[in-house]
């Protein structure tokens, strides 16, 4: 099974080329986040056309996220267990949830599509918001883990934290001033691991970018970030054979700030075909 993340930055304006990518790449699960649109304005024939089963979750033109699959898509979630809320000027547990988590279960497997809010600015309202949205997936994480150690859950997205200093050549964002690369949101980050899960792309590839801002030529300069993961417990760990991040859907036409990250899990799945292409292009 060749599994897949990518913030695509509305789904919409960037359909074709995500189909493109996902075919040519022989993708059987993409995760996707930042889609932009509701159920309902998702290019979902376009998919099932390649061959695609889609589940999505949207609001309105924000946010929003996604999974495609080559196989049936079972327990559908939209939100994980006691996933916060936000709206400006609305506190407390019953503030609206945004459309940031779909869950679904293939090949055994439960994948999580996750947009992790931004968090804007540090000590904004969003701020915190990002820390308790990202506690109480740490929270779902343990217990999920705990209950059953034996569970393949791959949470996978647009973490919008960069962990380590190497994760972060954007000379825009500096610790102590900029949101991604705060301790607490560092802290966060590592809290999902101490939880049960491993960056499962790392020890493949231990540097390179994921984003790259539109502005002041970043992705020319390779000023870019690495804020896009694939988190896994033990028994997805154990199932990785290789990994990609596909630097050069950066390029060309109309791209996402994004690139996808990719990974090859040794599974039995209704959808192998060995002549797919090699993930190492």
């Amino acid at each position: 099974m060749r599994l897949a993340t990518w913030n695509v930055n509305s789904i919409r304006a960037r359909v074709a080329r995500t189909l493109e990518f996902a075919v040519r790449e022989g993708i059987d699960v993409l995760a996707m986040q930042e889609i932009k649109c509701t159920p309902e304005q998702f290019p979902t024939e376009q998919f099932e056309d390649a061959g695609y089963h889609v589940v999505a979750h949207g609001l309105n033109q924000w946010n929003g996220v996604a999974i495609a699959s080559r196989e049936p898509i079972e327990d559908v979630e939209y939100a994980f267990p006691g996933m916060p809320g936000f709206a400006k000027g609305h506190a407390g547990i019953d503030a609206p949830q945004e459309a940031r988590a779909i869950g679904g279960t293939v090949g055994g497997i439960r994948v999580w599509s996750l947009y992790v809010p931004n968090g804007r600015s540090l000590g904004d309202p969003h701020y915190y918001y990002k820390l308790d949205w990202l506690s109480a997936l740490a929270e779902y994480t343990r217990d999920t883990l705990t209950r059953t150690p034996d569970k393949a859950l791959a949470l996978v997205g647009d973490f919008n934290i960069a962990p380590t200093d190497a994760d972060n050549g954007d000379p825009a964002v500096q610790p102590g001033f900029s949101t991604h690369v705060s301790e607490l949101e560092r802290a966060a980050f590592h809290a999902l691991e101490d939880a049960g899960l491993q960056d499962v792309v790392r020890p493949l590839i231990p540097s390179g970018y994921t984003y790259w801002d539109y502005k002041r030529l970043r992705f020319p300069k390779n000023e870019g970030m690495r804020i896009d993961f694939i988190l896994g417990s033990k028994a997805f760990a154990d199932s990785v054979a290789a990994a990609a991040i596909h630097r050069n859907e950066r390029k060309g036409e109309i791209p996402s700030d994004h690139v996808p990250v990719a990974v090859d899990l040794a599974v039995d799945s209704a959808e192998d075909d060995d002549d797919r292409p090699m993930i190492f292009g």
